[in-house]
């Protein structure tokens, strides 16, 4: 495992800070203005060429590069760096009108007309050849250019396509995938509803016209639109590889979008970016700043630690939120060095300059309307420019956490799918966010993973809701307590097997029965309102005491083997267990029966915390509102404080002496952190 990893091109040992750029929508006078803005903002990386399939190939077959070339040039006699993307996220109308079979099907098999963004058939040989075409004329042209340094695949990859070449695909994937319909129709339990296949062209996609109710096909399905759009990504990547083949390619996650797996497609791009669009001022930015926190550490933790880009961000408002409310002054370096104290080496946006017309004419940007510098926006943008100039020894570095936190998109797909037992949404990534946060507000740094990654390496692996067990899943959590892990899982575990098919004998299912030395005989799913709570008795292990609210749901189990820690104080199930703990070879596992309140996580997970000796960004109490994040390269640690609140808070570092590499000052003891402030700790 690396500490530290080098930068994302060799030509660019820097933090990247810019954003996306249009000027295809513009003209030569205003690109000329863009490159004196540029470097007044401190911005040396801007994205190019996402959505401009239009003006590089203007009718079939004809292609202009020079403007481009232009705007690469000036972008490279500026001491600037190019992201230059492939344009596939949106075709030109020309392409939809001669070849109408690149447009996607619906579920109700009809066809969209041209219009919007990632409406192709990621099955369609024609959309795949002009694509191939546009792609390797840009590699060719451009693979000597001194400012190109990554590649941005298409954009914010999503939906999925009904027509007949998909459907067919769909029917390929599963015959490799069962080999024979017997081993399709036992594992999707097609005996329910008279619903078994005895051809493989009866099978079709879900459809609210059609089938839905085979959860084995839904869950399928959703394999399938994921490993499919991988197919088109790597399709679009063959000639940038061709051409370019040390120039890194990424392409823009959005977060916990539940339409695709990203653990699948992150083993096929070199480097991992996403879009972060936090709705910063609606109400608890504290709450928020956790949950993005979270979302932060999925994309570090896709690549195992190693650095990811944050590809777009919003200077200040955004325009497609329920109000776009701006962001208050120093919010916007907070949240974006948040960012880098998460694992990213860039700072970008969307975007550089607003768009005159259309949809995105009023989402915020660097550049106002109004043109020039003098706005308090760029103003703030200029600032953290120079704020990255001083974090360069930063760059490449990394946290290996002692916690691991299991969040799988699988998980999610079967268990909101499940009729039972809630309808729609469990709650499952609000469960992984408010265990998360319990972390998050002790300073101790999280790996977010999925259940197919090596447990071996933390001294804390946390499974809540893994309702899910994938073949040999149990197996290594076993092995991982066995070998002195601590492990925690809670209410609705072990239920199904990686095809979504019940466990029988007992939950949870497999070895977790044993690990956690307890059997679930039943799961009460309480009405909105509902509570009860979980009181502890004398736990000489954690020291916890007093009770919690317990709501949503309540698993009634049986200790085989676990110590009860605490117990339900209402209901005909009062006194039965609410926490367990149970030995297991050299480790321990522990089960939480119930949706307890954020005052239980915070107490469980911090007794946890001081039991194991966690690694904590800094060994300081930090007040509410405030987050401590840590990277390093093994040798020298930097630490982020940043205050969420939007007042002051007083923050006692100790007889340890600091210095912020944000404005040179030295700190010790008692320090002051300004609302929104953050300081830069080495």
């Amino acid at each position: 495992m690396k500490d530290h990893y080098p930068p994302l091109n060799p030509k660019a040992p820097v933090f990247l800070h810019g954003g996306d750029y249009n000027p295809d929508q513009w003209t030569p006078d205003v690109w000329e203005e863009d490159m004196r803005l540029m470097k007044l903002a401190h911005c040396n990386a801007m994205s190019v060429g996402i959505f401009a399939w239009a003006a590089l190939e203007p009718t079939e077959g004809s292609f202009d590069f020079s403007w481009l070339d232009r705007v690469m040039d000036l972008i490279a006699e500026n001491n600037g760096y190019a992201v230059l993307a492939t344009p596939s996220g949106a075709r030109p109308a020309w392409l939809a009108r001669t070849y109408p079979q690149v447009l996607r099907v619906r579920p109700d098999r009809q066809r969209n007309l041209f219009g919007r963004r990632h409406n192709h058939c990621p099955s369609s040989p024609v959309y795949r050849e002009k694509t191939r075409t546009i792609n390797a004329k840009l590699a060719e042209r451009y693979q000597d250019h001194p400012a190109l340094i990554v590649w941005h695949i298409s954009n914010e990859y999503s939906g999925e396509c009904h027509c007949n070449l998909c459907r067919a695909a769909f029917r390929r994937w599963l015959m490799e995938k069962y080999e024979s319909l017997d081993v399709l129709n036992q594992t999707w339990w097609t005996a329910f509803w008279s619903h078994t296949y005895s051809d493989w062209g009866e099978i079709d996609p879900p459809s609210e016209i059609g089938e839905t109710s085979v959860h084995g096909l839904n869950l399928d399905w959703k394999r399938f639109v994921t490993d499919m759009t991988i197919d088109f990504m790597r399709h679009e990547i063959a000639p940038l590889r061709d051409h370019t083949p040390d120039v890194p390619v990424t392409t823009n996650f959005m977060g916990t979008f539940p339409g695709l797996n990203y653990w699948k497609m992150a083993p096929h791009i070199d480097v991992i970016s996403w879009d972060s669009y936090p709705n910063w001022h609606a109400g608890d930015d504290v709450r928020l700043a956790s949950d993005t926190a979270f979302v932060h550490d999925i994309n570090r933790s896709l690549k195992d630690g190693k650095p990811f880009m944050l590809m777009e961000s919003v200077p200040s408002a955004t325009n497609w939120q329920p109000a776009a409310k701006v962001k208050r002054p120093g919010m916007h370096a907070l949240s974006s060095l948040q960012a880098v104290a998460h694992g990213s080496d860039t700072v970008q946006y969307f975007q550089w300059r607003k768009s005159r017309g259309s949809a995105e004419k009023f989402h915020g940007a660097v550049v106002d309307h109004v043109g020039h510098e003098k706005t308090r926006v760029f103003q703030e943008v200029a600032k953290l420019g120079r704020q990255l100039e001083r974090l360069q020894d930063v760059v490449g570095t990394t946290v290996r956490p002692d916690v691991a936190l299991i969040y799988d998109w699988e998980n999610n797909w079967a268990m909101n799918d499940a009729q039972g037992p809630r309808r729609g949404d469990k709650g499952y990534l609000d469960l992984c966010k408010r265990t998360y946060r319990a972390f998050w507000q002790q300073g101790i740094p999280v790996d977010i993973i999925d259940m197919d990654q090596d447990f071996s390496r933390y001294k804390l692996l946390v499974a809540p809701m893994l309702y899910m067990i994938r073949r040999g899943v149990d197996q290594r959590i076993a092995e991982f307590v066995e070998g002195g892990g601590t492990f925690v899982c809670t209410y609705w575990s072990g239920i199904v097997d990686e095809n979504d098919l019940v466990f029988l004998n007992g939950w949870p299912g497999g070895k977790l029965r044993e690990v956690l030395g307890l059997w679930a005989e039943e799961i009460d799913a309480l009405y909105e309102g509902d509570t009860n709570a979980i009181v502890f008795g004398d736990d000489e292990a954690l020291g916890l005491s007093g009770e919690y609210q317990a709501r949503d749901y309540c698993d009634l189990v049986h200790a085989e083997g676990a110590i009860v820690l605490a117990t339900y104080k209402e209901d005909f199930y009062a006194g039965r267990p609410a926490l367990t703990r149970n030995a297991y070879g050299s480790g321990e596992a522990y089960y939480i029966t119930s949706n307890n309140d954020d005052d239980f996580l915070t107490a469980f997970y911090g007794a946890l915390a001081g039991k194991l000796d966690l690694l904590r960004s800094i060994n300081i109490a930090l007040p509410h509102g405030v987050s401590a994040q840590l990277r390093s390269d093994g040798e020298r640690r930097y630490v982020f404080i940043m205050n969420f609140n939007a007042a002051p808070v007083q923050l006692d570092l100790g007889d340890q002496a600091y210095t912020d590499l944000l404005s040179g000052d030295e700190f010790t003891g008692e320090v002051e952190l300004a609302a929104y402030a953050v300081k830069v700790l080495n």
